[in-house]
């Protein structure tokens, strides 16, 4: 996928007006059009709850915070992708600190060919991301069905006095029958029996 189709959302926090005036139009330059600027960690974190974005790109320091522990706290908690841009002076030490938790780091001054690049990993992040959280959705899915497939059966073995097997073939055959899935028959039961 490449920037000119992307739809990210896009937190930006920063208080320096010339670092949010370059984001913006290099931002707007690579198709990015959800994007939001606070100036301090305490706004972001309210514009965060209020809704969560794709990317956040903090240009630390802020006045009220570094922003690293807001960005470590984000990478690990969610499912977003966070950049913390530091001076160059003490970009090892950030590096270091926050790269373990899947943060990314960039030392300023930076070039408009490294930022680009570092939106395309951030953009390659955020998919592998959401690849997992449909893997998640899936096998969670999956789990669901299972409980309420065994609450169903167990609702069988005391309501009709059938033996395990026997309710597991009574699940199956009806789903088969009435050509639902085994969740729907086990829902049915539930309510039948419940």
């Amino acid at each position: 996928m490449g920037l000119e189709k992307s739809e990210y959302s896009v937190l930006i926090v920063s208080a320096a007006e010339k670092f949010n005036t370059v984001m913006s139009e290099l931002l707007s330059e690579s198709g990015y059009v959800n994007v939001k600027f606070e100036s301090s960690i305490s706004s972001a974190q309210r514009a965060y709850a209020e809704r969560p974005y794709d990317f956040v790109i903090i240009n630390s320091p802020l006045p009220d915070d570094v922003g690293t522990r807001f960005a470590i706290d984000l990478c690990v908690s969610g499912s977003n992708v966070a950049l913390v841009v530091v001076r160059s002076e003490i970009f090892e030490e950030v590096f270091e600190k926050v790269s373990k938790h899947g943060v990314f780091a960039m030392p300023k001054p930076m070039s408009k060919p490294s930022v680009e690049m570092a939106l395309r990993w951030m953009a390659c992040s955020r998919e592998r991301l959401r690849k997992n959280e449909k893997k998640t959705l899936s096998i969670e899915e999956k789990m669901e069905e299972i409980r309420t497939v065994n609450r169903a059966k167990w609702l069988l073995i005391s309501e009709l006095k059938m033996d395990e097997p026997g309710a597991h073939r009574y699940i199956e055959k009806q789903a088969m029958d009435r050509c639902v899935t085994r969740r729907q028959v086990a829902e049915d039961i539930i309510k039948t029996y419940s």
